[in-house]
């Protein structure tokens, strides 16, 4: 990017590729730029902040009488150099009888120019105090600087600078609707330059978004993956991208140094740390996702003394090494995956990295046994979003125990154990069966007690999901555990986990015995997270016994331990529970109001397994209140959530005989398509829709989708704008079709782009068939 275009208007280089997408972050610097004499874009190496602020000061020349001058300092390593090269490149030549300080203000005093500083970073604090002085002495002059950290200087606005937009991994887009992805469009567009007849097609789709994903968007990477479809097709590519130094190892010749490969991207950024910034970067190479401050302490924290750690964070923050989340009420930080891979090959480097994965593994042991220890109690919502949070962290942790043996192989069976209730509490039992199977498959030095506690947790999920042989088989090996060594808490948890899967096999009585035995020894040794799930399958049991008082008697238990300190997980079984023995009992009201009471708790804690239940029921009331429709809603919504947690679970006779009834009586009255309509409009709700649907609360709008919210901003018009830009109507078809002007349609069109974040109206006809499609899979 070296044409350099001189003259009045300035010194910016031509731009040799076309620029893609960063429509918000144009608008958003230009805005900073008209209220802020200074602007800086931060962001990490290869995000693009150079061609960002390139284009900025390129649409932003009509401001500037005296023209937009760029100082390209990458190349300038001397501190001492920097006013010299100010004053060259806004045209001035150095005399060595001034102080080049007093030429540049002499000069740039009485002008209105915008100068581009670019690549402070590995002279901040000398661009710091020019860009101060040149600011306080030069009233007409605003800069725009590029940097891997702001300046740091009053009156400085910072534009961190994201990568580009990417396909959610969890949300499958039609062929279609990819060109609104800044990075895919980007990808394209080089990929056809490199090979003139690339196309985006059905075919290579999913390798071009596993590209964009893998490199996280980067634009530097991106262009430099896209280059080499010249050798390799885009599959070749996605499976070489973990290799990804030696791979993408040929930028452009005419490129900046530090540009001609992705590693030296990351070189040159390692390079500016200092050697506590490196050796922590390092470091936090461990993490998987992302992490908070106390993880990054307790891991990585030795050699550092008192605030070090924290203040190294802030640096590598402030350099764009480490990304600053905030989801909700907690910070959170992470590396880019091409940051991190650089950070474990330095870790390897320095012979540190079994160790401090040894340490990770160990923290986040420590971490799930204390949320397993404090689960009965009032910070249990707080530890449901914490492991949630961790999810990343923790399988690594797992996956990093189970491959070993001995201690290591024990360290991820207790963890494994331990994260039970948080699997249970989400839904997720195949995943924790999955993770206590490899566990307890693996030689390890895990006591007696350990084990029979790991298979007690695995045949619990397996009664859930209504897995009696599954569990059958692993409460076998308990036995035989228990014969070689008699442990009464093994053998409680043995006894507790047979009455689960007599519960879930329908033989109540056998529940009954059996839970009521393991409760107590539980109830001796005070572990209140066994006697409560004790408590809850004692009533559950008793119910379906139709002895209904006892099992009011059980849930009441469960509640008085409960309610006090806020617990929710198991008071939503208790409460659904006591909700069937209350219409057992004749009383529709009370049940319905302890539905409903279970269902907003099952809002609190995200648990869609629960919710089910909750909703099934309600579906069975709202039939016998002859609410037909919204019985089947219900039932639909119910289905849904079985579907997001491995389908139905227990299978109680009873129950699928009111189902049975349920669907009859709805049939019956709206008919089969009624009723089969009124099934998808159930399945479509989400999770928080169908809580609130159940609870006739005032629909939200769905905040779940960016682009959905940026469309409700969109005026009557600026839609049927954008449905005619679908279509491929130009500006001036788009006038004589609403018979307006073509100034008026290309106004409108230029608001569409403007609030969706486009920048090509190709973008918007992709988001319109997506949007498009989306309505009709939610018909």
């Amino acid at each position: 990017m070296a044409i350099a275009a001189r003259g009045k208007v300035g010194n910016l280089p031509l731009e040799l590729t076309s620029f893609v997408g960063r429509r918000r972050e144009l608008v958003e610097a230009r805005r900073l730029l008209s209220v802020s004499r200074l602007v800086t874009l931060t962001g990490i190496g290869g995000v693009g902040k150079t061609r960002l602020a390139l284009r900025v000061a390129e649409d932003s020349r009509r401001a500037f009488g005296d023209g937009v001058r760029l100082v390209e300092l990458a190349e300038v390593h001397d501190p001492e150099s920097l006013k010299d090269a100010v004053a060259i490149a806004v045209g001035l030549r150095v005399r060595a009888a001034r102080p080049p300080l007093d030429m540049l203000v002499e000069y740039l005093s009485t002008r209105r120019l915008l100068l581009v500083m670019d690549n402070c970073e590995h002279l901040v604090e000398a661009v710091a105090v020019l860009c101060e002085a040149l600011l306080r002495r030069c009233p007409e002059l605003r800069i725009l600087a590029t940097s891997r950290e702001p300046l740091g200087i009053g009156g400085e606005a910072v534009l961190r600078v994201p990568p580009l937009t990417v396909p959610d991994p969890l949300r499958a887009a039609p062929l279609e609707g990819l060109p609104q992805y800044e990075a895919v469009t980007l990808f394209v567009e080089r990929a056809t330059a490199a090979l003139p007849e690339f196309r985006l097609t059905e075919e290579n789709q999913g390798d071009v978004v596993g590209i964009c994903r893998q490199l996280d968007g980067l634009p530097l990477p991106i262009e430099l993956a896209a280059a080499r479809l010249r050798a390799m097709s885009a599959a070749q590519i996605l499976h070489r991208l973990t290799d990804r130094y030696r791979l993408l190892n040929k930028g452009s010749r005419s490129a900046p140094t530090r540009q001609q490969s992705l590693r030296a991207c990351v070189d040159w950024s390692h390079e500016l740390c200092s050697e506590q910034e490196q050796k922590l970067w390092r470091r936090l190479a461990v993490f998987a996702g992302s992490f908070e401050l106390d993880a990054a302490e307790g891991i990585c924290g030795e050699g550092f003394v008192e605030d070090e750690l924290l203040d190294g964070v802030a640096s590598l923050v402030d350099k764009s090494i480490l990304i600053r989340d905030e989801p909700g009420a907690v910070v959170r930080y992470r590396l880019l995956e091409t940051i991190r891979d650089y950070g474990q090959e330095k870790l390897r480097e320095s012979g540190e990295h079994l160790a401090f994965v040894r340490r990770h593994r160990d923290w986040y042991e420590r971490l799930a046994l204390r949320a397993e220890d404090e689960w009965i109690s009032p910070q249990q919502v707080e530890w449901i979003a914490r492991l949630e949070r961790e999810q990343s962290n923790l399988r690594d942790a797992l996956t990093f125990s189970i491959a070993g043996d001995g201690e290591d192989a024990a360290a991820g069976l207790r963890m494994a154990t331990a994260l039970y209730p948080f699997w249970l509490s989400r839904g997720r039992l195949s995943e924790g069966r999955r993770w206590l199977d490899r566990a307890l498959a693996c030689p390890s030095a895990a006591e007696t007690a350990e084990r029979a506690k790991a298979l007690y947790a695995y045949s619990a999920l397996a009664s859930m999901q209504g897995d009696v042989q599954g569990g059958m088989a692993r409460l076998k090996e308990g036995r035989e555990l228990e014969l070689e060594r008699h442990d009464a808490v093994s053998d409680a948890f043995i006894t507790h986990v047979e009455g689960l899967l007599a519960l879930a096999a329908g033989d109540f009585g056998r529940a009954v015995e059996c839970l009521t035995a393991g409760l107590e020894v539980f109830r001796s040794e005070g572990m209140r997270l066994q006697i409560v799930e004790d408590l809850v399958g004692l009533g559950l049991a008793t119910a379906l016994l139709g002895d209904v008082k006892r099992a009011v008697a059980w849930h009441a238990e469960v509640l008085a331990i409960t309610e006090p300190c806020g617990e929710a997980v198991f008071r939503t079984y208790s409460l659904w529970a006591t909700g069937m023995a209350e219409l057992q009992r004749g009383d529709p009201a009370h049940a319905i109001a302890l539905f409903e009471e279970g269902l907003r708790l099952t809002r609190s804690v995200d648990d869609p397994l629960s919710a089910a239940w909750f909703l099934d029921v309600l579906a069975w009331i709202a039939a016998a209140a002859q609410e037909f429709e919204r019985a089947a809603t219900l039932r639909g919504a119910a289905m849904a959530m079985w579907q997001i947690v491995d389908g139905p679970t227990v299978r109680f006779p009873s129950l699928l005989v009111h189902r049975d009834e349920c669907r009859l009586q709805i049939v019956g009255a709206i008919g089969e398509r009624g009723y089969e309509a009124a099934l998808r409009r159930g399945r479509a709700l989400t999770f928080e829709g169908a809580v609130s649907f159940a609870l006739r609360e005032e629909p939200e709008a769905d905040q779940a989708e960016p682009a959905v919210v940026d469309a409700m901003s969109l005026t009557r018009r600026e839609r049927q704008v954008a449905d005619l830009v679908a279509q491929g109507l130009t500006n001036k078809a788009i006038a004589d079709q609403l018979v307006i002007s073509p100034r008026t349609a290309q106004g409108h069109v230029e608001h569409v782009l403007a609030k969706l974040g486009f920048t090509s109206r190709t973008q918007i006809a992709a988001w319109f068939v997506e949007r498009a499609l989306d309505t009709q899979r939610g018909e």
